[in-house]
């Protein structure tokens, strides 16, 4: 899989531009997780110091190389803005409504990248400057809508999912990654290109330079009047008062059952997919999330997951990282 294609200094550059907004990122292991047989994604650190490491020129050299397989964070926390939108489907006939996207997109002059994925694929739309992250939802979701396009986490077990998938993000929050283009999935051991272009990386490079990109003062066209909808666990926090002193903001309590959609009674627990693997693409059964029946505060993912990794899937990270170990916790 490596020394097949040499990132040039000039392509390195291309795709920093066209997809790096930030310098978080997330690494996917090269050995498949001894119980589940997949390959995870976690946050690289220094060995020595601990500190998260950044994403660097040689990062991306060895991304495209196909030496590692980096994931891609889409918000700058600093600004809430994206240089992208990648429109992730991987359910039956999930092809078909993505070509039905990229028709009507074209329609509007916008010019998206459609990349095969190992049971679906991803449709990308590249912005000439960063734009608002919750503008560029607005923008996709309505479109989706108005095309009878399921969109997943809208009441719905099967659908598109939308990156990025917050509208907005705190400090020190990361949202989603998704995986970088043009890199090896380790488990499907292969590269998904772009349709469009020959299947090198200087040509695929070339090809995403050329394609127009969504300008700001069109996206606010596109929107005008348009917000998004309320999802469901936003309508259940909304109808629960929060308690505490009188004057104090409470912050609402997380539940997990919350952010986790459908789930079966397996004994003593729920079972449902955990969020954390569904963002690298894993967990197609949907059971590796074990929720505590009798205490939903109680979770536990059976591959691996950590708390904070759950709760930064969903976006609502932990600020404070709790001494517990084993079973997950609020």
């Amino acid at each position: 899989m490596t020394g097949a294609f040499k990132a040039t200094p000039e392509v390195v550059d291309d795709y920093l531009r066209l997809f790096v907004n930030r310098r978080a990122y997330t690494l996917q292991s090269m050995r498949p997780h001894p119980a589940s047989g997949r390959h995870y994604y976690f946050r690289p650190t220094d060995k020595k110091t601990g500190a998260a490491l950044s994403l660097r020129d040689e990062t991306i050299r060895q991304h495209l190389e196909g030496e590692i397989t980096v994931g891609l964070y889409a918000i700058s926390p600093s600004t809430q803005r994206c240089k992208w939108v990648a429109i992730d489907a991987d359910y039956k006939n999930a092809m078909e409504d993505l070509l039905k996207l990229q028709y009507y997109l074209w329609q509007d002059k916008v010019e998206p990248a459609l990349e095969m994925s190992k049971r679906g694929g991803h449709l990308w739309i590249l912005m000439e400057r960063p734009l608002l992250a919750k503008d560029c939802r607005i923008y996709v979701h309505d479109l989706a809508t108005r095309l009878g396009v399921p969109v997943k986490g809208s009441g719905l077990a099967d659908g598109i999912e939308i990156f990025p998938r917050h509208n907005a993000i705190g400090d020190g929050e990361f949202g989603n990654a998704i995986r970088g283009p043009l890199g090896i999935h380790r488990g499907a051991s292969r590269r998904f290109w772009f349709y469009g272009a020959d299947y090198t990386v200087d040509a695929q490079i070339a090809y995403l330079n050329r394609l127009r990109k969504l300008t700001e003062e069109e996206l606010q066209a596109f929107i005008a009047g348009k917000e998004m909808p309320v999802s469901a666990s936003e309508r259940r926090s909304e109808s629960k008062p929060a308690m505490g002193h009188p004057g104090r903001t409470v912050r609402p309590e997380f539940q997990i059952l919350d952010h986790v959609g459908k789930v079966r009674k397996v004994g003593r627990n729920y079972v449902g997919r955990c969020p954390s693997c569904a963002e690298s693409g894993h967990d197609r059964g949907g059971d590796n999330l074990a929720i505590l029946i009798q205490d939903p505060r109680f979770y536990k993912c059976w591959a691996g997951c950590t708390k904070e990794m759950i709760r930064a899937a969903v976006g609502q990270p932990i600020r404070v990282r709790s001494k517990e170990t084993g079973v997950h916790q609020r």
